[in-house]
């Protein structure tokens, strides 16, 4: 029987103008597989399905390419009903982490 997995995807935006800083996006996809090496699989595929270039309202040609599927896992509840845990990640270097996420700030200083 297939199982639920959860793929996390690195994106990156970019473009030729010459101001333009990339944007990076982490998408967590939800993958049904047999197996974790199919559902890897499927999240390289669908990262790939997801890569698209097109021009923005001042005539820059804006590029989306997948960097990195970073993680599949199998998820933690397969009940996905209401506070079903889905996905869980471990670091040990908080100050990393609070550098990097923007929204953590807003919530709690």
């Amino acid at each position: 029987m297939p199982s639920s997995y959860i793929a996390i995807l690195l994106t990156e935006a970019t473009s030729e103008a010459p101001d333009h800083e990339p944007l990076y996006a982490e998408d967590f996809v939800l993958l049904t597989a047999d197996s974790e090496e199919e559902a890897r699989a499927k999240a390289l595929t669908h990262g790939r399905s997801q890569e698209t270039s097109y021009e923005n309202e001042q005539g820059e040609r804006i590029t989306w390419k997948l960097l990195h599927v970073v993680d599949v896992n199998e998820v933690l509840d397969a009940s996905l009903g209401d506070r079903a845990d889905l996905y869980s990640r471990h670091f040990k270097n908080y100050d990393a982490y609070r550098a990097f996420e923007p929204l953590l700030f807003s919530e709690q200083d």
